[in-house]
């Protein structure tokens, strides 16, 4: 609950509370604090242990941790078999490799569709990660310092 709380922190809340309550009704207001937490929980336990009694005995395992998004997506994907072997047949490493030799030219397995739909060889086609060769100056967009 406090797992971020630091020393700093701790004393400045202690310093806080010695100057609101005063060393002398300290001890006492610790003692209701602590009273009313031991009372929430005690609520809270009898609250999880109602709802499951509800739920009937096919979630006798459920965990309101569970809940939380990120838990149970991390169950699901570490429990589940058909995902177990799903993944097992899937090979993330293989197919970005062979996206890659097919981005870069390098021995496609199938050939390309060019644009008039006939099939190309891989290496033919225009390399659109190479940068474009610099126009002609003639060619050139004129600047206009006006237009900046």
């Amino acid at each position: 609950m406090f797992n971020d709380i630091g020393a700093l922190e701790l004393v400045t809340i202690v310093v806080l509370a010695i100057l609101v309550f005063g060393p002398e009704k300290l001890p006492k207001v610790i003692q209701d604090v602590s009273g009313v937490i031991r009372k929430i929980r005690a609520f809270s336990d009898s609250a999880k242990q109602d709802i499951r009694s509800e739920l009937g005995p096919e979630f006798k395992d459920f965990e309101f941790e569970d809940l939380n998004p990120k838990t149970f997506i991390r169950k699901q994907l570490t429990e589940n078999e058909d995902l177990k072997e799903i993944r097992s047949s899937f090979d993330l490493r293989k197919e970005l490799n062979d996206v890659t030799d097919a981005v870069n030219g390098k021995e496609a397995d199938a050939p390309a569709a060019s644009a008039d739909g006939a099939a190309t060889p891989a290496g033919t086609g225009p390399d659109l990660l190479k940068k474009p060769a610099a126009p002609a100056v003639d060619q050139r967009a004129r600047f206009d310092a006006d237009a900046t």
